[in-house]
């Protein structure tokens, strides 16, 4: 019923991850309380039209209200406010921040953005992501990888290009080289900062084949715009492999 409502009356982006049921039922959740609290109050703003009209009070009463009745409305809107808050947002945040998924049962991917892009890494066919350093870090070396690391010399890189499986948890550390950007999945249900200096985790499970735009929810420069040319890929097991060996120059199973 929820995600009916979610679709049809708040009409919100298409959803493609199993992540995202919960997001968008807390959103139907609040829309639902606005609704009722939009109609209460203007039912309210007529009966206090027609209650206190100049033709039924010729005289101005002073004493004012003596009833209890709004205080308990307003008591009720805070206990459902915080069942919202205690019941579904605190659960659902916790979750997403605490109960990441075993790194060998996802794929795992690193992303640092900058003006005005996306850099993408993978490990190779080997499955280890090669050592990092910041020294190592360079317009040629986005990620700083040690170049005499050899877990690093079979890394994949890409600009731009981001392929998943579906139904199998994604992991992204999340990082900047220059300024705050954002990395915003709508489909996904996913908005999380990168931030400089900083290496963010973040995960979703894609539950839809298909491709999907990626953007930049903060404003980073002249060229933000530009950020939303990023796209994530859902694709089979057997798809995602054939597109990390064509990457990779070698055969490769992730599974």
């Amino acid at each position: 019923m929820t995600q009916w409502f979610a679709d049809k009356v708040l009409h919100l982006p298409e959803l493609a991850s199993q992540n995202g049921k919960a997001i968008d039922a807390l959103m139907v959740y609040i829309h639902v309380l606005m609704l009722a609290l939009f109609v209460g109050w203007i039912i309210y703003f007529f009966y206090a039209l027609y209650r206190f009209r100049q033709s039924r009070n010729a005289r101005a009463n002073y004493y004012g209200v003596r009833s209890h009745a709004s205080n308990y409305i307003e008591l009720a809107v805070a206990a459902i406010e915080a069942v919202l808050l205690v019941g579904i947002a605190v659960p659902l945040w916790a979750r997403a921040v605490d109960k990441f998924p075993p790194a060998s049962e996802s794929t795992v991917i690193q992303i640092v953005a900058q003006q005005y892009a996306w850099n993408v890494r993978y490990p190779g066919p080997d499955g280890v992501f090669g050592q990092q350093d910041m020294k190592f870090v360079s317009s040629d070396n986005v990620f700083g990888v040690d170049p005499a690391d050899a877990h690093g010399k079979d890394d994949i890189q890409t600009l731009n290009d981001v392929h998943v499986v579906v139904n199998k948890p994604v992991i992204i550390y999340l990082s900047s080289k220059d300024v705050i950007h954002s990395l915003r999945i709508l489909a996904m249900r996913v908005c999380q900062d990168a931030i400089p200096g900083l290496r963010i985790p973040v995960w979703f499970t894609p539950t839809k084949i298909g491709k999907y735009q990626i953007n930049c929810a903060q404003l980073c420069g002249p060229g933000h715009a530009s950020m939303s040319g990023g796209f994530l890929t859902v694709e089979s097991q057997a798809d995602f492999n054939k597109w990390i060996a064509s990457k990779s120059g070698a055969t490769a199973s992730f599974e």
